[in-house]
């Protein structure tokens, strides 16, 4: 359902629409007259009104909007008018959820939809009209409280008794698009302020510590956004309470976070945070649940989002915001460093157009990928990895296109146009490379295997790139695929940009890529 993805928001333009006068059965037969508010700001109420409904919404539908703010009392649905009323426990739960609505726009089966205080302060509704709607709120809540932790039961690993731990150690599945730490900023802060974030990766898998001031809105988080996806079917968000109950963040940058001290260092090679952002930051944590001063997301659209997170990246002021194309690749390796071979490593997470490794200065290039979404990928992924025995540094370039040599102009191979290459893995749209994307690691996934190259043959062949082959595996069904895996993942890279595309005979060019799996 369209509510599923946490990132389907578009910035709400104003919501100050007059409503005519409507008429609403609240207890059978007393048709009770009544307007809809003026503006959302209108006196707090716990009974919300909700307006533009998709026909065909169910009252689930409508009741999962209010969950993450609390516990919902009752639902009044309005079928033919497109409208309902949802009313919550507490007054203080109904603003959180106005609030944070008016920043981002709610939305059911991909339409917008409009959320309101009403003027009733509580929904009195005739139970036997309204039996549907209540027996799926009492399903609902059964639900929400089984899955509540109770004191004395064992919660996953932690054995928690109610949210002891404001921390919860969050991992991201199926990550076919980045996630940035200002993504997680922006979904978690809907339950509470964030008070510190740190990513990093660990077994092939994105991971998170996100710690909160309360561990009740640590719970709630949990309850809400365990197994929701982030983008549209993928980036599924996996979330435990961490063992941990504070976070010690050293540096303020693209991989962690501490927003209640805005005055901490980037750290080593990271952009620094602009001033008037960590000036944004420090106010933006004193307000409840509302992504202040973070314009969030409006992007319905996944590879958008990770576009315009990757733009919109808090630490790089002056990036446009159309997700930059072109990286800076610095610390390269010059003696060893060629076009063709930045072009196999950078090509495993996007379409590369084209690398200029820079005359003046050959220990840096500058490559283009096909879109922002490819950049933001090959940037996240490639960051801090050794190629040629140098840990290589990639951001992104204030450069739109990377320009050719004029015609006739030797610039000695150091430019290279890969527009046309045979080899780019992402342009058939949909293809199953899309669903393979992996950071680097030290087992490799080989295919198009020709049938008379056996095991020794390959473990010889990547033996010769310098590294040490440490395990083999074919795939049981399919020996046009194997697994490989080399003694450390730089190796694994060597080996990757050596033999990716390498012609094994009878017309087979050896497909290589990172895998996530290990032998």
């Amino acid at each position: 359902r369209g509510s599923d993805e946490l990132l389907s928001g578009s910035v709400l333009s104003s919501p100050n629409s007059n409503m005519s006068s409507m008429v609403v059965t609240a207890n059978g037969n007393d048709n009770k007259k009544f307007k809809g508010d003026d503006k959302m700001d209108g006196a707090p109420s716990r009974v919300l009104h909700i307006r533009k409904l998709p026909g065909e919404v169910t009252e689930t539908e409508v009741i999962a909007l209010g969950l993450p703010f609390g516990k919902v009392t009752n639902i009044l649905m309005l079928k033919g008018k497109n409208q309902a009323f949802l009313e919550l426990a507490t007054e203080e739960a109904a603003i959180t959820m106005v609030n944070y609505y008016s920043a981002v726009t709610p939305h059911l089966r991909n339409q917008p939809i409009y959320i309101q205080y009403s003027n009733h302060k509580e929904l009195k509704t005739d139970n036997t009209l309204n039996q549907r709607a209540q027996a799926v709120l009492q399903a609902v809540t059964a639900v929400q409280a089984t899955n509540a932790p109770i004191s004395g039961t064992t919660v996953s690993e932690s054995a928690l008794t109610p949210a002891q731990s404001p921390v919860l150690r969050i991992i991201i599945d199926n990550m076919y698009y980045p996630v940035t730490l200002d993504v997680l900023h922006q979904i978690f802060s809907k339950f509470g302020a964030v008070l510190k974030i740190i990513t990093f990766t660990k077994n092939n898998q994105f991971q998170a510590l996100l710690q909160y001031g309360d561990p009740v809105n640590a719970q709630q988080a949990k309850l809400a956004l365990d197994g929701q996806n982030i983008y549209n079917a993928c980036c599924t968000l996996r979330i435990d309470f961490s063992k941990l109950v504070n976070l010690n963040v050293k540096y303020n940058n693209d991989k962690s976070r501490d927003y209640t001290r805005p005055d901490l260092p980037s750290g080593d090679g990271q952009p620094a945070l602009d001033p008037a952002i960590a000036a944004a930051f420090a106010k933006e944590t004193s307000l409840l649940a509302v992504p202040g001063a973070l314009s969030p997301l409006a992007i319905p659209n996944a590879a958008a989002a990770a576009a315009a997170a990757a733009a919109g990246r808090v630490g790089m002021p002056g990036v446009s915001a159309g997700g930059n194309t072109v990286l800076l690749v610095s610390n390269l390796n010059e003696e060893m460093v060629t076009p063709q071979s930045l072009f196999t490593l950078f090509g495993v997470y996007g379409d590369v157009q084209r690398v200029k490794i820079l005359y003046n200065k050959k220990d840096s290039a500058l490559i283009q990928m096909a879109d922002g979404n490819q950049s933001q990928l090959a940037m996240s992924h490639l960051n801090g990895q050794k190629m040629y025995g140098k840990i290589i540094r990639v951001t992104l370039s204030k450069h739109q296109t990377v320009q050719l040599p004029r015609e006739g102009l030797d610039d000695q191979g150091l430019t290279k146009d890969f527009g046309n290459s045979p080899l780019h893995r992402f342009k058939k749209p949909g293809s199953k490379n899309f669903q393979n994307i992996f950071p680097p690691s030290a087992t490799l996934h080989l295919s198009n295997i020709p049938p008379s190259v056996a095991e020794e043959d390959l473990r010889t062949l990547f033996a010769n790139t310098g590294g040490t082959v440490k395990a083999f595996k074919f795939f049981q069904r399919d020996h046009k695929m194997a697994l490989l895996q080399m003694s450390t993942v730089e190796e694994a890279i060597q080996a990757l940009i050596d033999l990716h595309n390498y012609n094994l005979g009878e017309n087979h060019h050896l497909r290589v890529s990172f895998s996530k799996s290990t032998i």
